[in-house]
């Protein structure tokens, strides 16, 4: 299973946010600085997201670019990419692969637009959820649509992967919805990440227990709750 440092960035800034909500910011440095460290320290694939283009409040993609020309390992890259003209500029800014949430639930259509242009292995769809339910917009607007339901929606259009965040434990620390990810990963055959709620060791060891392909880890390895490179000897 891989572990994925996350660089999320604010304002220009690489920042975490408790629940994805704006009050709870926690800055942590450069994007570009925080990054090359991650890769020092082990990491070979990072997961980049421009929050301010999720929650429709600004645009980071020069900053997100920034980071795409001086890392070299594989970066998926997300939020607010909810165009095909946005989406093939970041893969061809350099993106190992794209991540449409709030567009694949809203125009299915891009999805598959996507897929057939440039290849499902450089699509994932993330799925993030509270109580079973799918989140759209930076996690501020709720829809009636069950998370299984949909991976397998997209499952059938030629997505190569899949990125599960349970929402209720995004940012807190307090454990992974094992049974979600354990779920998930059980209705679909292709590749599963997860997202959310890592606090501990214990807690990549049971992602990787459920079946995931890969764990995404951002608060924990920033309050340094653990190294990562003792994440990934657990992960392995």
């Amino acid at each position: 299973m891989l572990v994925i440092p996350s660089v999320d960035i604010m304002r220009g800034r690489c920042v975490q946010l408790v629940g994805g909500k704006p009050e709870t910011e926690r800055v942590y440095g450069e994007p570009v600085e925080l990054a090359q460290r991650w890769v020092t320290q082990g990491a070979t694939y990072l997961h980049v997201i421009d929050l301010d283009a999720a929650m429709g409040t600004g645009d980071n993609f020069a900053r997100v670019a920034e980071v795409l020309a001086n890392v070299r390992v594989g970066i998926e890259v997300g939020g607010g990419i909810r165009t095909l003209e946005r989406a093939c500029e970041f893969l061809g800014t350099g993106a190992s692969r794209v991540i449409l949430g709030t567009a694949a639930v809203r125009e299915p259509e891009l999805v598959k637009r996507l897929v057939e242009l440039a290849g499902g292995d450089h699509i994932m769809v993330a799925l993030d959820a509270r109580s079973g339910k799918v989140s759209i917009e930076g996690w501020q607007k709720q829809t009636e649509k069950s998370v299984l339901e949909l991976a397998r929606e997209f499952e059938r259009m030629g997505v190569g992967s899949l990125l599960f965040t349970s929402v209720d434990v995004e940012g807190s620390m307090r454990g992974v919805a094992a049974r979600e990810i354990r779920e998930l990963v059980g209705a679909v055959k292709i590749p599963v990440f997860a997202s959310g709620g890592v606090g501990s060791l214990d807690d990549v060891r049971i992602t990787r227990e459920a079946g995931a392909a890969g764990l995404v880890v951002g608060m924990a390895l920033y309050y340094g709750k653990f190294t990562l490179r003792q994440a990934m000897e657990v992960s392995r």
